[in-house]
């Protein structure tokens, strides 16, 4: 039994050392020899020996977990203007969400374009750089699917579709001047139909907010909360770099009139784009004032509404 063991041992070992040996022995041999070698089919994938792998780390293993997307996440809302409709949102974006999308977008980021009689193209109204998402990660597909549900019956579940989101981009500087997102004649539909669509609502959610400057401005937008008894504007509790708490207002009254929302990262606003008969909100337009310095990256979801070829 010990002989068999031994034998098997052997074989094995001589296998495995020929297989290794092969590609280099074809550098000794004479012709005669490495005429045959070069016919033998060798794999062109690496030797699997697990007696032979190095285990001093040099191949890492991924631990990092799968992203689980939290259904039970919370956010609150706050409604800011009646005519047009806007809401603030907080909390819409989890920190571990901001990363994961920041991650898939990375690669991606080119100038960013405008749509102008149905195609796009560069402007210098809008400087900054975009990012398209893949509809396929399960981050995106997570905070769409929390977009969706924020719709309520708004979305036909069946006809109208999330479309894909996009990352956007601010560095210093940078800014996109007064526009809307609607389109003044709907857009043809993808799948080669009749059926055409138009952007519902908007999404403007902040992923970062290291920056200064770059509120995005509504000026026909007009605030239904009332201010504090000083005049004071809602706002939040922001720690300093040196340690302190200072509360900085979400938005201001804007010098032209209107409301100019400070971008703070996890915050979406929301706002309907169209009107029930299905044409353009003018009240709608924004813009996205001037970066000061720093960066801001935001992310564009744009629920799309479809309308049948008649």
């Amino acid at each position: 039994m010990t002989t068999n063991v031994a034998k098997v041992a052997g074989i094995s070992a001589g296998a495995a050392l020929l297989g290794l040996g092969i590609p280099y022995f074809t550098r000794i041999a004479p012709p005669q020899i490495t005429s045959f070698i070069t016919d033998l089919p060798v794999a062109k994938v690496p030797l699997s020996l697990p007696f032979l792998k190095n285990n001093t780390g040099s191949e890492p293993v991924s631990t990092k977990a799968p992203f689980s997307c939290d259904t039970s996440h919370s956010y609150r809302t706050e409604l800011v203007s009646l005519d047009p409709l806007i809401i603030y949102i907080h909390n819409l974006i989890t920190p571990t969400e901001i990363t994961q999308l920041l991650q898939a977008g990375e690669p991606e980021f080119a100038p960013s374009k405008v749509t102008k009689g149905g195609r796009q193209q560069n402007t210098k109204e809008r400087t900054s750089s975009s990012a398209g998402l893949p509809e396929d990660n399960p981050t995106v597909q997570c905070v769409l699917k929390r977009a969706r549900n924020f719709l309520g019956n708004m979305f036909r579940d069946g006809w109208d579709e999330m479309g894909q989101p996009q990352l956007v981009r601010y560095t210093t500087g940078q800014q996109f001047t007064l526009h809307h997102d609607w389109f003044a004649s709907p857009l043809w539909a993808d799948d080669g139909s009749w059926n055409t669509w138009n952007r519902l609502a908007s999404f403007f959610a902040i992923l970062e907010d290291d920056c200064t400057g770059g509120e995005t401005y509504f000026p026909f937008a007009e605030s239904i909360v009332a201010p504090g008894p000083k005049g004071e504007q809602p706002g939040i509790t922001q720690r300093e770099s040196g340690g302190g708490e200072q509360q900085k207002p979400l938005w201001r009254e804007h010098e032209d009139g209107g409301l100019a929302f400070r971008p703070v990262a996890g915050n979406s606003l929301f706002w309907i784009n169209l009107h029930p008969n299905g044409t353009g909100d003018t009240r709608t337009k924004h813009a996205g004032l001037p970066l000061e310095s720093g960066q801001k990256t935001a992310m564009n979801i744009w629920p799309r509404q479809y309308y049948a070829y008649e």
